[in-house]
């Protein structure tokens, strides 16, 4: 298991979260990758972008429940998953999740994508505004809150004005806007939801809530191949918190 580390965050007062610091524990990572989720009803048209424009090696398939199949992608260490739905998705307002931004060697100038859904991804020069794997790019209502739960909530490393950092990945406030909650439903067209692989899910979700976070699906249990819950940000963002067995290394 790696070693722990620490990080100074804000402590909560009758007024909210206070500018003083104390050292807590950070989320402990078992993956320094975020991942990434979108649900598709285009299979073929997505699976096509993906592997052939993008480049992403193919993982596998897996199959998640609610005639969903997940297939999954490499990118940096992190995996893309394009879900796709066998039934028609939802009609429902989208994800604060704008956009994604993926590190490439060789390139001289970034790239600007467009997937059969119409899902923005632009693939960056290594390095470029700090993007060595990937960045996933958010619009949000209050940037502030934003800062608040990026940092305290869920412990990431602040790397810049509305950038946050979560093992080799970032999170960018890529704009200020409305966008519309959409309560405990996840499961519509476009990017959904991202992923952080930790060690033990019930301590960090948990940790999350009483740091002020909301929940958006308590612990489940998939198979012997995954513990998972989810948490929302300010927005009702579903972040995935996974304990994977193929990470961990035991038994669920």
């Amino acid at each position: 298991m790696a070693s722990q580390i620490f990080r100074k965050c804000c402590v909560r007062s009758d007024n909210g979260f206070s500018p003083a610091a104390v050292t807590v524990p950070a989320m402990n990572l078992a993956k320094q990758h975020l991942d990434i989720g979108l649900f598709s009803n285009k299979r073929d048209e997505q699976l096509a972008f993906w592997q052939q424009t993008v480049g992403l090696p193919y993982d596998h398939m897996g199959k998640v429940g609610g005639g969903v199949q997940q297939h999954r992608h490499h990118m940096n260490g992190s995996i893309l998953k394009m879900n796709h739905a066998r039934d028609p998705l939802p009609t429902m307002a989208p994800s604060g999740i704008v956009g994604l931004q993926i590190a490439r060697d060789g390139l001289k100038a970034p790239q600007p994508l467009t997937d059969p859904d119409g899902n923005k991804v632009t693939l960056v020069p290594k390095g470029q505004d700090g993007v060595d794997g990937i960045a996933i790019m958010l619009k949000v209502n209050d940037p502030a809150a934003h800062d608040r739960f990026w940092t305290h909530a869920m412990q990431f490393e602040h790397a810049g004005d509305g950038r946050y950092r979560c093992g080799d990945s970032l999170v960018v406030i890529a704009g200020q806007g409305k966008v519309e909650h959409r309560g405990q439903q996840w499961r519509g067209p476009g990017y959904r939801y991202m992923t952080v692989q930790i060690w033990d899910c019930v301590k960090e979700y948990e940790g999350i809530l009483a740091r002020g976070g909301t929940s958006g699906g308590d612990v489940r249990i998939l198979g012997e191949t995954v513990r998972y819950a989810f948490v929302c940000d300010p927005d009702g963002n579903h972040i995935e918190i996974s304990q994977r067995a193929t990470l961990t290394g035991g038994r669920l």
